[in-house]
């Protein structure tokens, strides 16, 4: 029902990773790398750079071997970068 409700209002999930906790952001399809930054603070969509992007698909088998930079496909992404939908 959720999955249903997200696509009907044209929304996405996306997750950030630290050392200590995990979190789930809501953004918009077709919303820019900077853009869903500015969704955690305004003044990270004004001064983004780049992004470190592990796409679901890689990440879930490398995290099981808890070494997901070393197993996981890592690309930085530049401003102009679309963020796309991983169902």
């Amino acid at each position: 029902m959720i999955t249903a409700a997200y696509k009907l209002l044209g929304l996405q999930t996306y997750f950030t990773a630290g050392v200590q906790e995990v979190r789930a952001w809501t953004i918009h399809i077709g919303d820019t790398a900077p853009q869903a930054a500015g969704v955690i603070h305004n003044d990270f969509e004004r001064g983004f750079i780049r992004a470190e992007v592990i796409s679901y698909e890689d990440l879930s088998p490398a995290v099981a071997k808890r070494a997901p930079r070393k197993r996981a496909r890592c690309a930085w992404k530049a401003r102009s970068m679309w963020c796309r939908m991983a169902m």
